[in-house]
C-alpha cells in the first residue's frame, strides 16, 4: 500500500497544472509503457486487459513491454490459450516487446495446468511468440537485436533481446519465478536451468558492455522474476538460488557501468519502486527496480525516460477506471 500511495503521488504531482511553461523533458525524452502477469485470471480478464490496450494505445507510447506471465500457473497451457493472448498482443498500435514468464512453462506439469512436458511448452512459445526473433511484437514491430541470433552460441535463446532507444539500452532477459525454474530434484529441469542461466549470464554482460561501447545514458534491464530477496535473513541469498548469478551479473554490469539502472520486473503482482537488492541483501547504489501490476490489477505504469536528466526515469500509474474493483 505505502508503493501504492508513493506512485499515486507521483501522478499526482505529474497531472498538477504547471506554474510556468516548463518543459517537462529534453529532447530526447520518451516514454515506454511496463506491464506484466496478465491476463491473468482468464477469460474474465481479456476484457480488461482489451481495455487496458486500448488505453495504452491511446497514450501512444515509443513501445510496450510485457514481462510475462500470459495467464495464471493453474490453467491450462494449451496452443489455443497462448494464441488468445498472442492475438491480443498483435492489437498494440506500437512495437510491444515481450519476455516469457514462469507460467508460460515452469508451471505446465500441473494437473490443473494440463500435465504439460514444461521443456516443450517452452519450445512451443518460442515457435509462437518469436517467429522472427528480430522484431517485436504489435502492429507496427520495431527491429530488436536477439542473443539467439547474435550470439550462435546460444542459438535456443530467441527470447532474450536488446534495442536502443535515444541513448538508453533495453536488455530483455529469460529469468522467471519458481526460482527460475532450478529443481535439484528433476534432472531436465536442472539441465535447463544450467544453460539458460549461462546463456542469461552472457547476454548480461554482453548488454552492459554495449551499453559502455554506445556512451549509453542508462541501461532498462527487464525480466519476469521477482527475487525472493524477503524469503531470506537479511535478503542474503543461498549459493543454489537460481536468481544468485543472474543478480551477481547485473551487478557487476551496473557498477562497471556506473550511471542510471532500471530492472523491470513482474511476478508479485503489485506496483513497487525501490532500490535492487544484489544476492548479499545490500542495496546496488546506481539500480532502481520497478515491479508492474498484475493479476487481479490490470493496470499498467508509463515510465518516462529523460536521458539528459541526472536521474533519467519517471514512473506514472497508468489505471483503467474501469478494471477498477472488478
Amino acid at each position: 500500500m505505502r508503493q501504492f500511495i508513493a506512485a499515486a503521488a507521483i501522478a499526482l504531482l505529474a497531472a498538477s497544472p504547471a506554474i510556468s511553461a516548463e518543459s517537462v523533458g529534453g529532447d530526447k525524452a520518451f516514454s515506454f509503457v511496463a506491464l506484466g502477469d496478465m491476463p491473468y485470471n482468464i477469460p474474465g480478464d481479456y476484457q480488461k486487459f482489451d481495455r487496458l490496450i486500448a488505453a495504452i494505445n491511446k497514450m501512444k507510447p515509443a513501445f510496450s513491454i510485457h514481462v510475462g506471465d500470459i495467464k495464471s500457473g493453474s490453467q491450462p497451457c494449451s496452443d489455443e490459450m497462448f494464441q488468445k493472448t498472442l492475438d491480443q498482443f498483435q492489437t498494440f498500435d506500437g512495437a510491444l516487446v515481450y519476455t516469457i514468464g514462469d507460467n508460460e512453462w515452469t508451471d505446465c506439469h500441473r494437473k490443473a495446468a494440463g500435465s504439460y512436458d514444461p521443456r516443450e511448452r517452452l519450445k512451443r512459445v518460442r515457435q509462437m511468440f518469436f517467429p522472427d526473433p528480430n522484431k517485436s511484437l504489435g502492429k507496427t514491430p520495431m527491429a530488436v537485436e536477439s542473443q539467439g541470433k547474435l550470439m550462435p552460441e546460444f542459438a535456443t535463446y530467441v527470447e532474450n533481446s536488446r534495442f536502443e532507444k535515444n541513448g538508453v539500452l533495453f536488455i530483455g532477459v529469460h529469468i522467471v519465478g519458481s526460482n527460475n525454474g532450478f529443481e535439484t530434484v528433476d534432472v531436465e529441469a536442472a539441465k535447463e536451468f544450467f544453460e539458460r542461466d549461462k546463456a542469461n549470464i552472457a547476454w548480461i554482460d554482453a548488454g552492459f558492455k554495449r551499453a559502455q561501447e554506445l556512451g549509453a545514458k542508462a541501461v532498462v534491464v527487464f525480466t519476469q522474476a521477482e527475487f525472493d530477496q524477503a524469503r531470506f535473513p537479511n535478503g542474503s541469498m543461498p549459493r543454489q538460488s537460481g536468481f544468485t548469478n543472474v543478480l551477481d551479473a547485473i551487478e557487476k554490469g551496473a557498477t562497471a557501468f556506473g550511471k542510471p539502472v532500471l530492472v523491470v520486473n513482474g511476478d508479485e503482482h503489485f506496483i513497487e519502486l525501490k532500490p535492487l537488492k544484489n544476492s548479499r541483501g545490500k542495496p546496488i547504489p546506481n539500480v532502481l527496480k520497478l515491479m508492474v501490476y498484475g493479476e487481479d490489477d490490470v493496470h499498467a505504469v508509463r515510465v518516462i525516460v529523460d536521458p539528459d536528466s541526472a536521474g533519467v526515469f519517471g514512473f506514472v500509474p497508468l489505471i483503467v477506471p474501469e478494471n477498477l474493483g472488478k
